[in-house]
């Protein structure tokens, strides 16, 4: 009989450290949030306002994430049938958005459509009114630029994994466009498309910078700005925690959607013959794949390229402030990063030794986890013992570790699930023990996944604006703070230039580490 498939349980590599990762974390998340519940005068119900917030939260998410898919099914589709000079690059910089630093992202929106805005000039020139990006569209076209590369990764993907015999039997039974979607790919978006709609809407439920900026008033406040404005104008604990409730409850049952959607079966296996699209040879075919491409490469470059455009005159005359927020800023990523290695790798080696719940735990809490709840409950705990102010950074690090834990998870997972199915057997056989099964069997192998995970991880921490805009001393913020303190100053120049510094250096963290391991990897 042929053997098992699973991968051997290696008694070196002890699932404890993992399990008491996925605990810590479960442990942060709520037990902030109950501290902060313990520390309420007054747990009344929803006011006016709080629906209100609530109502914009869900009218904002759903949009965002209904756009966001939508648009990036024709824009999937015809990056899975096109090859064309420049396809990987392409691909490769739709991540962009996704790690871009989100008041970097908004300047860069403000100058493409926001009333000063190109679009705006162009409509000028043809006597029309400038656009009014501040509300809940300037939100929802927000979340689409950075959810809508996220979307068409997760689709792409789906349509990568259609076995190429299937195109194949469907050019010789001759099936045309409409029986070619109703046999293979509307079966596939079914399975693809709810879950890819569950994850943008859990990551739109928790905004907190982009309401925050583009919101435009009362009206458009969700339930993360709710918390915060509870926190910082009326302490009102009670409010903030039932609101982070309320949150909790909608992320998580979007996860358990996106779990269960993404639980379907495949196609079945191929023989990895490379795809070709006969359904894409048509004139009209090459014309509508060519317009969708490129209105996706400017939607998502445009606003990139405003940053540089706008933010060079202003790099040159930075405020001395800008360049100590930038050394503030790289402290917390650095700390983060160590955070997430110190928790991810161990969690991450449990998960793939087949304790699947762990991760989902960590992943469903790590999304639905509201960062300011999570740092007002440190704050309330270590209030008695210590300054809170002077663990400012310290806590951002750990919230950051937390929001960037999910996506390292599932970067990670995967590849140590291969190595330990590979060199369970040998590393058994050698009698490995202990760091010997780290240094020897994992680390070397799974360097690749740590340096992406890690850069990443840095890359969000240095251009997050959550805690540190509720906790920072007024002499001490990170690079997003002080460039979101320069807009609020009207400084829009310095702002735009310490914006690209920010930019500058969040890519450059993310490369460096990403390359990183990459280079270890191939050594």
């Amino acid at each position: 009989m042929a053997r098992s498939a699973q991968p051997v349980t290696l008694p070196a590599v002890a699932i404890w450290p993992g399990t008491c990762a996925a605990l810590g974390v479960a442990l942060l998340v709520l037990g902030t949030l109950v501290a902060v519940a313990l520390r309420a005068d007054d747990l009344s119900g929803f006011a006016t306002a709080d629906w209100a917030a609530l109502r914009f939260t869900l009218v904002q998410a759903s949009l965002s994430a209904l756009l966001s898919v939508a648009l990036a099914i024709p824009v999937a589709k015809a990056l899975a049938r096109r090859r064309f000079f420049g396809r990987r690059v392409l691909i490769t910089l739709l991540g962009a958005p996704f790690i871009l630093p989100v008041i970097v992202a908004i300047l860069g929106l403000l100058s493409v459509f926001g009333r000063s805005g190109w679009l705006s000039d162009l409509l000028g020139l043809a006597g029309l009114p400038p656009v009014q990006i501040y509300g809940l569209h300037g939100v929802v076209i927000a979340h689409v630029f950075f959810n809508l590369p996220l979307a068409t990764r997760l689709i792409l993907q789906g349509w990568q994994e259609i076995p190429a015999e299937r195109f194949r039997l469907a050019a010789q039974l001759n099936a045309g466009p409409r029986a070619m979607w109703q046999l293979t790919e509307a079966p596939m978006l079914r399975q693809v498309v709810p879950g890819t709609a569950a994850v943008i809407f859990a990551i739109c439920v928790s905004s907190f910078a982009v309401a925050l900026t583009l919101g435009g008033g009362p009206k458009a406040t969700t339930i993360e700005l709710a918390i915060y404005q509870a926190f910082h104008f009326d302490f009102d604990l009670g409010r903030a925690a039932m609101l982070s409730g309320v949150q909790l409850v909608l992320t998580v049952v979007a996860a358990f959607l996106a779990l269960k959607a993404s639980s379907t079966e495949g196609f079945g296996a191929g023989l990895d013959r490379a795809v070709i699209r006969w359904d894409g040879k048509g004139t009209c075919a090459r014309i509508i794949d060519g317009f969708w491409i490129a209105a996706a490469a400017l939607f998502l470059m445009l606003p990139l390229l405003a940053v540089l455009i706008s933010g060079l005159p202003g790099l040159v005359s930075l405020p001395a402030s800008v360049w100590g927020a930038t050394w503030v800023s790289i402290q917390v990523a650095a700390l983060s990063t160590v955070f997430l290695l110190c928790v991810a790798l161990p969690l991450s080696a449990s998960i793939a030794l087949g304790r699947k719940r762990l991760g989902e735990v960590a992943g469903i809490l790590g999304l639905a986890a509201s960062p300011l709840v999570i740092g007002t409950g440190l704050f309330v705990m270590v209030y008695p013992y210590i300054d809170p102010f002077l663990l400012a950074l310290p806590v951002t690090a750990l919230v950051n570790m937390v929001m960037a834990l999910p996506f390292a998870l599932r970067i990670l997972v995967p590849r140590m699930r291969h190595v330990l199915h590979h060199n369970a057997r040998l590393a058994l056989a050698l009698d490995m023990h202990g760091r010997t099964v780290w240094r020897r069997v994992l680390l070397p192998r799974c360097r690749a996944q740590i340096g992406f995970a890690a850069g990443l991880t840095a890359a969000l921490s240095l251009g997050d604006l959550g805690v540190i805009a509720l906790f920072a001393d007024p002499e001490v913020a990170t690079l997003p703070l002080q460039v979101y303190r320069l807009m609020g100053a009207y400084r829009m120049e310095a702002a735009q230039g310490a914006a690209l510094l920010l930019f500058v250096i969040s890519m450059g963290a993310f490369w460096i580490l990403d390359r990183g391991g990459r280079l270890h990897a191939e050594a």
